[in-house]
């Protein structure tokens, strides 16, 4: 029995998170929520984005559901079920608040016809019918009998009969200074067809439009409550159907249905955001993912954050490949500033939690460790408010993080314990990097110390490149290659204003 579009087994989405997880901020996984759930407030969805799956099928049912929406001709299918959907949520809002009792049983009609609408069209859709993937087919399966269903059939036919007795309201209004008279259609003429005629030999130009469009506002004003109420006079039997439907089907929509409109704008909010990007030349692919993996392998991946600012600025993105294979655990990035070194730990990190997710992931391919928890330590600045330091700071975060994790844990350092000095830095780098390799743990250290790129077999050294023959110039890439040893040089020269540019500045005064 379906019940899911999200979940593929009873029960799995009702623990779901109601906040970000602490490292969503140094991943800038916010930033990507916050992106593609833009206009889609309505529907809660952060919780969807927050927490990860931790289990293999589980993944793979989202992913089956992410394959077939790649058809546009179901894309659009289902944004146009979740338009009929909208409007009628829209219908019953409205109804709820009317003042006017026969207005807000014609608002609740409306609703009702919009939905029948919207759930008979979907079912009967052809590329629904051509769904693989067991998420959709079984939603579709439930809506075939849903729609075929006793209780629907007679919603369905209720809705028809008040919408053919309304159809059926003829009326003329006579305006006589400020009496207004309501009366019944006695099949006078038409006269637009006569006047438009008669003034068209006039007409030489475009005339200026003097009409007066209606409000957008739904609540009617005191005239137009006056005649409403002398229409209902005049056609009872529709106002009085209208009533009597409004009281027995209050709860007409679907929960399964309802609940499938919430989770298919999670598939739905995802691919819009990433049909850009892929617009734009950057690939997408569904990863492979175990709890038992022991080797992480990803090509042609990059920063989904970064990557939607620069494709949207027209900029390209540089991607990145990476490998761990047998003993190797831990990547220590070095390299000089501003090289790509943050942005390759932070796209480290996303790739594992939107894996959990079951979402496409950057790349072209792509095999994760389906890891039980993600950490982070990214540098922070000193607050004047923090009594403890910088550095206590963050052996306090440091020791929290180390009795946390497993060996199916990934750790993103960026930048750790670089408030203190060189041989500080080496030694409790080095103490936190033999914790990471003893549990087991994947990890990414961003570090000025080059010495920690070659701690042991489970250590890999990426260096941030520099364009060929400008050590000013950055390539953005990342390779493997040992640690060159200037770049922590070079980040003392630059704090203390050493650099070869800062000290001709200062000779020149």
């Amino acid at each position: 029995m379906f019940e899911s579009i999200l979940f593929d087994r009873p029960g799995q989405g009702e623990q779901a998170q109601t906040a970000p997880p602490p490292y969503f901020a140094d991943l800038r996984l916010s930033q990507v929520v916050e992106a593609l759930t833009a206009g889609r407030e309505e529907y809660d969805l952060g919780p969807f984005f927050y927490a990860p799956l931790d289990d293999p099928d589980a993944i793979a049912y989202r992913q089956e559901v992410f394959e077939d929406l790649q058809s546009p001709a179901l894309h659009a299918s289902l944004g146009s079920f979740s338009e009929g959907m909208r409007a009628a949520r829209e219908r019953i809002a409205q109804a709820l608040g009317a003042v006017n009792a026969r207005q807000g049983a014609r608002w609740f009609l409306d609703a009702a016809h919009a939905y029948c609408e919207t759930a008979l069209s979907l079912a009967a859709d052809s590329a629904l019918a051509q769904a693989r993937s067991r998420g959709l087919r079984g939603f579709r399966g439930y809506l075939a009998s849903y729609v075929q269903a006793p209780a629907f059939c007679a919603l369905r036919e209720e809705v028809e009969r008040c919408e053919a007795a309304f159809s059926e309201i003829v009326y003329c209004i006579d305006l006589r200074g400020t009496r207004i008279t309501v009366s019944a259609f006695r099949s006078e003429p038409d006269l637009s067809a006569s006047v438009r005629a008669t003034f068209q030999r006039f007409t030489r130009e475009s005339a200026k439009d003097y009409r007066v469009g209606f409000p957008d506002h739904t609540s009617l004003n005191h005239v137009e409550e006056e005649v409403l109420e002398r229409v209902a006079r005049l056609y009872p039997e529709a106002f009085r159907a209208a009533e009597a439907f409004r009281e027995r089907w209050q709860g007409f929509l679907d929960e399964t249905v309802r609940r499938f409109d919430r989770e298919i704008q999670f598939y739905l909010a995802y691919s819009s955001y990433i049909d850009g990007l892929r617009a734009a030349g950057l690939p997408f692919c569904y990863p492979r993912v175990s709890p038992q993996c022991r080797e992480t392998q990803v090509r042609g991946a990059f920063d989904l954050a970064l990557g939607h600012a620069l494709s949207a600025e027209g900029r390209g993105v540089v991607r990145q490949d990476l490998q761990l294979a047998g003993p190797e655990r831990v990547l220590v990035v070095t390299g000089p500033n501003q090289g790509g070194k943050t942005t390759f730990a932070r796209m480290f990190g996303q790739l594992h939690h939107l894996a959990r997710l079951g979402v496409p992931v950057p790349g072209t391919d792509a095999q994760l460790l389906l890891c039980d928890r993600i950490e982070t330590h990214f540098a922070r600045e000193e607050r004047l408010e923090d009594q403890q330091g910088r550095l206590k700071d963050e052996l306090l975060r440091m020791r929290e993080i180390l009795s946390a994790i497993t060996d199916r844990s990934v750790v993103v350092m960026n930048e750790s314990f670089s408030s203190t000095t060189l041989h500080d830095s080496r030694r409790i780098g080095a103490a936190v990097l033999q914790q990471l390799i003893e549990r087991g743990a994947l990890g990414v250290y961003v570090t000025f110390v080059d010495e920690l790129a070659a701690l042991s077999e489970a250590t890999v050294s990426m260096v941030a490149g520099i364009a060929p023959g400008d050590p000013s110039g950055r390539t953005y890439t990342l390779a493997r290659r040992p640690a060159d040893g200037r770049a922590y040089a070079l980040a003392i020269a630059e704090r203390h204003g050493l650099t070869y540019d800062a000290v001709r500045r200062r000779i020149a005064r």
